[in-house]
């Protein structure tokens, strides 16, 4: 089987999101999948099946330790794949049947692809596990719950940058993972900055969260009175997005560098 390396949400190689692509025929077995994921070692595996229709697919994710109900990066990935160097489609528009309902893959100008994601707005989190603050050391201004993430408030992006949080602590928060958000410094160049930890999830840090953006984007919407964004992640490797609210979706923006091209042998 043929597999492909690349790194999403950014315009160079060694920084962004890496995620490992395998395109299949059919299904494989969910034990044989989880096992590839586990090879990898990377954040996520997406493997990808073609359905009825030439721009249309059914895609899955996995963790080194679960399958997941969306990734963000790994879907710009395989958008990537599918677009340039698998199928070629002759669209400017993929869709994808997955766990979170459909998704869709647009293609722009200079290499940039579009996610279109159901958003995900967060509530106020009156009742909060005691180790989601207590593993990140500083109090955030308010606690919101997603779907699958609680989401922290806080106030500018040096405390983001400088959080150092315990990741056994925050291993026992039940969810998915958290998001930390603030302001982009006035010298930033962007409207939010955010990190991913997901200890819950198999890696302490996810250097670019593309599905963190669909609760991120409804919020700073409604703080900030406008519908689109520039956003970075500060993990170590970073990433540069654009976002747009678009009603009850996110437009996720981001461009995709290929690493590695190789096959795998079962």
């Amino acid at each position: 089987m043929k597999i492909y390396q690349l790194d999403a949400f950014t315009d160079r190689l060694f920084s962004g999101n890496p995620a490992a692509v395998v395109p299949l025929t059919e299904w494989l077995p969910d034990e044989q999948m989880q096992q590839i994921a586990v090879e990898n070692n990377l954040a996520e595996t997406a493997f990808y099946v073609k359905t009825d229709g030439d721009a249309t697919f059914h895609i899955r994710w996995f963790t080194p330790t679960v399958e997941v109900d969306l990734c963000g990066h790994a879907t710009l990935a395989t958008g990537h794949v599918v677009f340039y160097l698998e199928e070629k489609v002759d669209a400017d528009e993929i869709s994808f049947e997955s766990r979170s309902g459909l998704l869709k893959v647009y293609k722009g100008e200079n290499g940039w692809l579009t996610l279109n994601f159901p958003a995900d707005v967060a509530t106020k989190a009156n009742v909060q596990p005691p180790a989601l603050a207590t593993s990140l050391g500083e109090k955030p201004l308010a606690v919101f719950k997603g779907k699958t993430d609680y989401m922290l408030i806080y106030e500018n992006q040096a405390q983001i940058e400088a959080l150092d949080p315990d990741f056994r602590e925050m291993a026992t928060v039940p969810a998915r993972g958290v998001i930390v958000t603030a302001p982009g410094d006035a010298d930033s160049g962007v409207d939010f900055v955010s990190r991913f930890f997901g200890p819950q999830s198999g890696g302490d840090e996810d250097p670019v969260t593309g599905s963190a953006h669909t609760t991120l984007v409804p919020y700073w919407a409604e703080q900030l009175g406008k519908t689109e964004f520039t956003a970075r992640q500060l993990s170590k490797r970073g990433g540069y997005l654009r976002c747009k609210l678009l009603n009850d979706r996110v437009a996720i923006s981001g461009q995709v560098q290929l690493y590695l091209t190789g096959e795998i042998s079962i």
